[in-house]
Order: structure tokens, then C-alpha cells, then sequence
């Protein structure tokens, strides 16, 4: 089975990340859940856990499975790497090479050529300042896949580009890299 390692950041639209792992896992891939300590602030791991159907990962320090380094372990067992919503903080840490928690230690040990895929969401300013355009153009600079944010009334009440690309569209991009999940089986 295809594995997708989504990882959910600091972002309101983290709550949406509930409907893509639910609808990843019933086109039949298997869904690993990265929630950072800022993405739980806005959704649980309980409700990421429910719909993936595999325990969700935060704490990068958390390990109890003795025979694995579980940032290791995930960055190997990952088909493609998927950061949705990436807050504007997530998308400079990986842009930079940070590793200071789990989303950073994953990116950093993904095999090189291994598919990744960034969808931004955040306010349309911080979407268009200078640092967050040549972060996302450092991450497509490696090969990284960039799912541009719509244009929609943002949380803050601003209407703009910087709201989450449709879970549909997020999803078609994920099966247009690794084909059709039942390929796997």
C-alpha cells in the first residue's frame, strides 16, 4: 500500500486536514498523520488518529519503539511527503533545514528525489511577503511540489489568496504522483 506522510502545521485550516487523510485513506492509501505542536493547537491528534487510522506523530522525542527512530522510520515508509496546510513558520523551517521537531527531522531524512508536495495557507500578506515567496521558491528549487493556495474570504476577514487548495485538488495532485492507490495492492 502507497504511503502518504501528511504533515499538519499551524494553520486554521488545519481543521481540513481531517477531510484529506479521511479521503486519502478511502482511495486506499495508507495515511501517516505529522501533527506539529502548533497544528494541534488548531486541530487533535485524536480526530487525525480516527480518520488515518494510524497513531499520529508530534513529539519527536517520543519514542517508544525501541527497534526504530521513528523520524527515520517514517521519512523511509513515506511514497510521498505532504505538507497541507503549510503555515508560513513550517515552509521557512523546511526552506532552511530545520530540524527541530518531527516535520523538520522527516523532511531532512527523506531519500533525495522523493516526492513532496507544500500547500500553503495563510494570510494573503504573509502568502505574498518577500520571505515566504523566496522560501517557496527555495523548496521548488529543490524539486519540491507547490500547491498554490485559492483565492477565497479568509479567516482573518480579508478576502485574498492564501486559503487552503480544495482537499479534492490536494488529493488529485497526491494520486497524479503515485497513481492510483489500488496499484500498490
Amino acid at each position: 500500500m502507497k504511503c502518504v506522510v501528511l504533515a499538519v502545521t499551524g494553520s486554521i485550516a488545519a481543521y481540513k486536514a481531517a477531510d484529506l487523510a479521511n479521503l486519502l485513506v478511502k482511495r486506499g492509501y495508507a495515511v501517516e498523520v505529522i501533527l506539529t505542536r502548533d497544528g494541534s493547537r488548531f486541530i487533535t491528534a485524536l480526530t487525525l488518529q480516527t480518520l488515518s487510522k494510524n497513531r499520529v506523530h508530534g513529539d519527536m522525542f517520543d519514542e517508544d519503539f525501541p527497534r526504530e527512530v521513528r523520524h527515520i522510520s517514517l521519512a523511509k515508509r513515506a511514497d510521498l511527503f505532504l505538507v497541507a496546510p503549510a503555515s508560513a513558520d513550517s515552509i521557512a523551517k523546511l526552506a532552511h533545514g530545520l530540524a527541530d521537531d518531527m516535520l523538520g527531522a522527516v523532511a531532512l531524512a527523506l531519500d533525495p528525489g522523493k516526492p513532496v508536495l507544500v500547500a500553503p495557507a495563510m494570510n494573503t500578506n504573509m502568502y505574498l511577503s518577500a520571505p515566504v515567496a523566496a522560501n517557496l521558491e527555495t523548496l521548488r528549487s529543490r524539486g519540491w511540489g507547490i500547491i498554490e493556495p485559492r483565492e477565497a474570504l479568509l479567516a482573518c476577514g480579508e478576502l485574498g489568496k492564501g486559503a487552503l487548495a480544495e482537499v479534492e485538488e490536494i488529493a488529485a495532485r497526491v494520486e497524479s504522483i503515485l497513481g492510483a492507490a489500488d496499484e500498490a495492492r
